[in-house]
């Protein structure tokens, strides 16, 4: 629903940019309706055009907004979701997204392991004496990824938190680059869900002198 949302709010400003009508890059959802609805209220043809793509967009925005309320509410009340909700960074979408796709913690021998089944191994290319770890793989589940990165980025970016692992996360950006060090605590981030899932404990921040 976002996504279709995103596309129709995409195609209406490229439909007004034909006419010289730029809007502001940033709009928030609530307010794309209004802009566009006050740019175009003078001009009959672009109304008869774009209004009934406004109306299509209201109805997927106000679609995606009651799921989007309906699955945060599900993840407060899910004591495993609260319980990886204790990570800085790990939201209600990526604490849902993570649970669904591992379903049993017992699945896995090793936390470890489940970087491996959602692809954030780096694939390698060998050849004799030559062994290169690349990107990681882009197979595997692509929403949990998603979700783990963007997870990833706001603890390292955005979260106040500090924590042993931003700290780790935070080294490894100053000598690998931001990118890689995100990858990196996305594998970490993970391991940490799985092994509080699978013990039962919430997540650790580690001691203030080594964060």
């Amino acid at each position: 629903m976002q996504r279709k949302c995103i596309d129709l709010e995409n195609e209406i400003r490229g439909l007004l940019r034909i006419f010289g009508v730029v809007l502001p890059l940033r709009l928030s959802r609530g307010a794309f309706d209004a802009a566009v609805r006050e740019t175009i209220e003078t001009d009959p043809a672009l109304s008869h055009a774009l209004l009934p793509m406004l109306e299509a967009r209201a109805m997927l925005f106000g679609t995606f907004t009651e799921l989007d309320r309906r699955a945060k509410r599900a993840a407060r009340e899910d004591a495993i979701c609260r319980r990886f909700m204790t990570v800085p960074g790990v939201g209600e979408i990526s604490a849902l997204s993570f649970k669904a796709a591992v379903d049993d913690p017992a699945r896995f021998m090793s936390s470890r392991a489940v970087g491996a089944d959602f692809r954030l191994t780096p694939r390698r290319f060998q050849s004799g004496d030559t062994d290169n770890p690349g990107r990681i793989s882009h197979a595997g589940d692509v929403d949990v990824r998603a979700a783990l990165y963007a997870a990833a980025n706001v603890m390292l970016m955005r979260s106040i938190t500090w924590s042993s692992l931003k700290a780790w996360g935070v080294r490894l950006m100053k000598t690998k680059g931001r990118r890689r060090a995100i990858v990196a605590v996305v594998r970490k981030i993970a391991v940490v869900l799985h092994r509080m899932w699978a013990d039962g404990t919430d997540f650790r921040l580690g001691s203030e002198a080594a964060a």
